[in-house]
């Protein structure tokens, strides 16, 4: 069969959610019944990454971009541009109706390496795998390769782990590598946790082979013939491609005994975790896969000396692993001339939040973070103004205006009190109340938490305490230092990196926005108009024209005044819901 052109279709979990599926089999449909069956495929892929404007199909060879396709345009689309060769402009990105994806400006500063056949396959196809060299590093390892050749160029690499910490990769191998133990294992930590984030799902969504081909490089290379995924159950896309690849892969030879018809062997199983934050940490992980409770141990032993089972254990995150085959093929070298001098390679990126264009992006490290936000994510939206960037979820901290010429890596983050993480990025706007920010972070690593080690179980809880006091307008200056306190004693006690992050989002927005802490407190103000004890909502007397509507939006029935006439608000009634700040279409009603 000779196909003359394939139509792709964003297969990720929200172009799902979107109806991708129907749009799959619309297309089908209308493919077969104007009898182009040998000439078009429709192939389901992974996430394409530009998730704002999904679902997305993209038509090759013309590389025809369409965005926020919808199921009932799938016979246009046939028509138009299958049959007739005509693009259909009003699917297109409305960016100068640009047709092709390279010239959107979301991907003309992105480099994929991770992400390198998210949104080019068909991850339930082991074929089209293969056919992008797929399994070709594993090859190479197992019959031109020794275990040191590999480490060595895993070295020269520089590749650092991308989970959090920024471990060097050989590093941790070499420490497994050198055990003499009989028995083990190489783990995949899929366990995202952090709000916002879905760098990992995605890549398992789109690409799962390449996480099982550098998993069992690495088994070759420290001498395990085992691995385990843990991933979250609520991920049941990733799950369902990940099973299908492992039982593809068996099939093939490529997972199970002597694979390729080499005298080494090697088999993966999925192990699912219930959703506990806390696992994303290493030694709680293993102890989930385990079967018990996921709580973290003490450090040393490290689980590459100690892990499962007591049994030497590398374990790397998705995007760590998805570099690997890259990096196998392409040489140490060509990855290490990507990035910065101590920060190899690329980052993914999961942008959100106040972003016109949200999505996954990958960049070189050193890009900056203007670059990201305002060249990718196409800036603010609303116009509004820029406020400050969360990197690194609940364990991070903000970045702010002052330093978005900075290029990210892992140093350069660290530097500013927040840290690399998984890759959540979610920028805020002017009516983000970054004291709402900071008890929301904190909140969720204190509902998170394990409660193992009394720094992260007590400290933790009284810091929120705190905050929650400043946000009803009790706080005191004093509770600023005294949460300082805490948050340096927790960082030095804490048991595991959950309890030594945790106070990172807090630590860090009392040093760049003091002035709005002391909003809260010296003012009893909410600059943002978030914090509801804090906000008086009131009616404009020389803006109001009596239009009725916010009192007809009002749930408590709190504003008075006839038509035409001027309106009152009860402030002693008033459940400051913000109905009438949203309803009045005159500037009329304010907060302060």
């Amino acid at each position: 069969m000779s196909v003359k052109n394939y139509v792709l279709v964003c297969g990720g979990t929200g172009c799902e959610s979107s109806r991708s599926d129907d749009i799959c089999k619309n297309l089908q449909r209308e493919v077969e019944a104007a009898g182009l069956s040998q000439d078009v495929q429709v192939v389901k892929t992974g996430c394409f990454g530009f998730c704002e404007k999904g679902p997305l199909v993209k038509v090759l060879p013309d590389e025809s971009f369409y965005v926020e396709v919808k199921p009932e345009d799938a016979g246009e689309i046939v028509r138009e541009h299958l049959v007739k060769g005509r693009t259909v402009n009003r699917l297109l990105y409305k960016e100068d109706n640009k047709h092709v994806a390279e010239n959107i400006k979301f991907y003309q500063k992105q480099y994929r390496i991770v992400l390198r056949n998210c949104g080019f396959i068909n991850p339930e196809r082991i074929e089209e795998y293969i056919a992008r060299e797929g399994y070709a590093a594993l090859e190479k390892v197992l019959f031109e390769m020794t275990p040191d050749q590999v480490i060595e160029e895993v070295k020269k690499s520089g590749l650092r782990g991308r989970g959090g910490a920024g471990f060097p990769t050989w590093m941790k191998w070499n420490f497994t590598k050198q055990v003499n133990a009989e028995t083990k294992y190489i783990v995949c930590n899929a366990d995202e946790g952090d709000p916002g984030a879905y760098m990992d799902r995605s890549t398992l969504e789109g690409d799962p082979h390449s996480i099982l081909e550098a998993m069992t490089i690495a088994g070759y290379t420290v001498g395990a013939n085992q691995g385990y995924i843990y991933i979250r159950a609520e991920y049941p896309l990733a799950i369902d491609r990940l099973k299908i690849a492992i039982q593809q892969a068996r099939e093939m030879g490529l997972l199970g005994q002597n694979i390729l018809g080499s005298n080494f062997s090697f088999d993966i199983d999925i192990r699912l975790g219930a959703g506990a934050f806390v696992c994303g940490e290493e030694t709680a992980l293993l102890t989930s896969i385990e079967g018990n409770r996921g709580m973290p141990k003490p450090r040393p032993p490290f689980p590459a000396v100690k892990g499962l089972w007591d049994a030497p254990t590398v374990i790397n995150n998705v995007e760590t692993w998805a570099n690997i085959p890259v990096i196998i093929l392409r040489g140490g070298e060509w990855f290490a001339r990507i990035g910065t001098e101590t920060s190899k390679g690329t980052k993914v990126f999961a942008l959100t939040g106040k972003i016109n264009n949200s999505g996954l992006v990958e960049v070189p490290m050193g890009t900056t973070l203007r670059e990201i936000v305002f060249d990718i994510g196409g800036g603010i939206k609303n116009g509004r103004k820029f406020k400050a960037v969360q990197t690194g979820g609940p364990s991070g901290g903000v970045i702010t205006e002052e330093f978005l010429d900075t290029p990210i890596d892992f140093e350069n983050l660290q530097k500013l009190g927040s840290i690399m993480g998984s890759g959540g990025m979610i920028v805020m706007d002017e009516d983000d109340c970054i004291v709402d920010v900071a008890k929301f972070y904190l909140g969720f690593t204190v509902d998170e938490s394990c409660g193992k080690c009394a720094p992260c179980r007590n400290g933790g809880r009284q810091m929120l305490g705190l905050l929650e006091k400043i946000t009803k307008g009790n706080g005191t200056r004093e509770d600023l230092e005294t949460m300082k306190t805490l948050g340096k004693a927790m960082q030095r006690a804490s048991l595991c990196g959950l309890g030594q992050t945790a106070p990172n989002p807090v630590l860090s927005t009392i040093r760049y926005f003091h002035d709005e802490y002391l909003a809260h407190i010296d003012e009893k103000r909410c600059p943002a108009g978030v914090c509801k004890d804090l906000i008086t909502y009131y009616i404009l007397p020389d803006k109001c024209i009596g239009c009725t509507l916010c009192a007809r939006r009002c749930p408590v029935s709190c504003i008075s005044g006839e038509r035409k006439q001027v309106h009152v608000i009860d402030t002693a009634r008033c459940i400051k819901c913000g109905e009438c700040y949203q309803a009045c279409k005159f500037d009329a009603v304010t907060r302060r």
